[in-house]
């Protein structure tokens, strides 16, 4: 996607704020009531091939990303699905015109208006022409592709011309490409980038991927029913060191479900940072004690002596054990406030079982996050991502003011209270949105915060 990019452009992007832009759509309004939104398209934009970029194109973009979204028997319903939540209906009034109506009443629909726009008659064909600053000369799928100068891009001519990227199996065939000289940057995940440090033959950049890690606790768990528990777990935990240790830097921490940095982003430093003393305390308040010195804790809950002792599942990688090692981290820092975690690692499917019967204590899970900074799916009562069954009639009911929000100051500030309510009620824990690693030997790009998955933005600007 971070090379599809370059050829491909939406009617939005977003800047180094995290804030919608013009890309294809020179300019964009809402109805009063946000249940439409116009946008209208930048003159003498033409595709690769020479064809005018119309308001059809656009139309037709849209209807078959819906028609794949919507279709049961797609194995695969593209990237871009999430579009099926924010678009009823799309026409084009004139050539330039174009008018989306959608359920979505509120600011975050334009970061849904990022899919890219192909012509309109070649919608489904396998290598459709773009609008962007390259073009795709030759592909070899698990090969390599060759992108050269779109002549024709409206932006101008790029200062590089020509990009050559090949893809390889392994992180280890990658960094050995990197190491000698096959090319000239990489872009990965492995850990092995993390000793690669910014130097005067070589640059580490980093960027965000979508990838939130978290640390998901069940409510219908009657030892996580009782919010002084959960926050307890919150504060036994080292989430900076532990980010350190096990990723090497390699991870950026966010104490709520929206990207730290941003304009959208909330958080009280000194709720979620480690302190085991509160913990202890907070244990303690809950009727948590460890009345027999074994080190654990325990109660007496329905005439019966329990211990506060977890099942806790976590699924690995495939090509590393990072998140088994973050999770013996947490299985250590809650031991030393006397709550046990019976650690197991399972294969993703298993763990997805575990989670949709609710059947776990503590789980150890990553979402993709959308590009719409909107994480109701996680916390709304019975959402589709609300594996924990948390349930709050004030976060519902934010929820529902946030999606009619359609000012940007207006969509903060619920973004803000949900946050606030967030880390009152405590109903899972954020641990970091991971990151990846571009190791370069040209500066390629002015972009302040690069991210996922446009990764190579501003190549086409090359710093000189």
């Amino acid at each position: 996607m971070s090379l599809t990019a370059l050829v491909y452009e939406p009617l939005l992007g977003f800047d180094d704020e995290y804030l919608p832009q013009g890309v294809l759509a020179e300019r964009w309004e809402h109805s009063g009531d946000g249940s439409s939104w116009t946008f209208t398209l930048r003159e003498g934009v033409t595709f690769q091939d020479g064809s005018p970029l119309t308001s059809a194109d656009v139309v037709a973009t849209v209807e078959e990303i819906l028609r794949l979204a919507n279709d049961e028997a797609a194995a695969n319903k593209g990237a871009y699905s999430s579009l099926k939540y924010f678009v009823n209906r799309i026409s084009a009034t004139d050539e330039r015109t174009v008018v989306i109506t959608t359920p979505r009443k509120n600011f975050g629909f334009l970061y849904a208006m990022n899919f890219p726009i192909l012509p309109k008659d070649q919608v489904q064909a396998d290598r459709p022409v773009g609008s962007g600053p390259y073009t795709v000369e030759q592909f070899m799928p698990g090969d390599y592709i060759w992108l050269s100068v779109n002549s024709l891009w409206w932006g101008g001519k790029p200062a590089i011309t020509e990009i050559s990227a090949l893809f390889h199996a392994t992180n280890r065939e990658l960094i050995s490409s990197y190491e000698y000289n096959r090319v000239d940057a990489i872009l990965t995940r492995s850990m092995t980038a993390a000793q690669y440090r910014s130097g005067t033959s070589s640059l580490n950049l980093s960027y965000r991927t979508r990838q939130l890690e978290t640390l998901l606790l069940n409510h219908r768990s009657y030892e996580l029913a009782d919010v002084r528990v959960r926050k307890a777990i919150r504060a036994a935990l080292n989430l900076d060191g532990i980010m350190q240790n096990a990723y090497m830097g390699m991870a950026q921490r966010t104490d709520t479900p929206l990207p730290s940095g941003t304009w959208m982003y909330r958080a009280d430093e000194a709720v979620f940072r480690q302190d085991q003393d509160l913990a202890r305390q907070l244990l303690d308040e809950a009727g948590w004690v460890d009345s027999d010195d074994d080190g654990v804790r325990d109660m007496v809950y329905e005439g019966k002596q329990v211990k506060l002792s977890l099942r806790f599942y976590v699924y690995e990688e495939q090509d590393n054990s990072v998140r088994a090692n973050v999770a013996a981290q947490i299985v250590s820092q809650l031991a030393a406030v006397g709550v046990e975690a019976r650690l197991n690692v399972m294969s993703f499917k298993d763990v997805r079982e575990k989670l949709e019967a609710g059947s776990f204590d503590l789980v150890m899970a990553s979402f993709n996050m959308d590009f719409t900074p909107d994480p109701g799916f996680l916390l709304m009562s019975g959402n589709t991502g609300n594996y924990i069954r948390y349930k709050s009639k004030p976060m519902d009911t934010l929820f529902g003011e946030l999606r009619s929000a359609l000012t940007r100051e207006a969509y903060q500030n619920k973004l803000y209270q949900i946050q606030e309510l967030y880390a009152q009620d405590c109903p899972f824990i954020c641990l970091y949105y991971r990151s990846g690693a571009i190791l370069t030997r040209v500066m390629f790009t002015r972009t302040r915060d690069i991210r996922e998955p446009e990764a190579l933005k501003g190549i086409e600007a090359r710093v000189q």
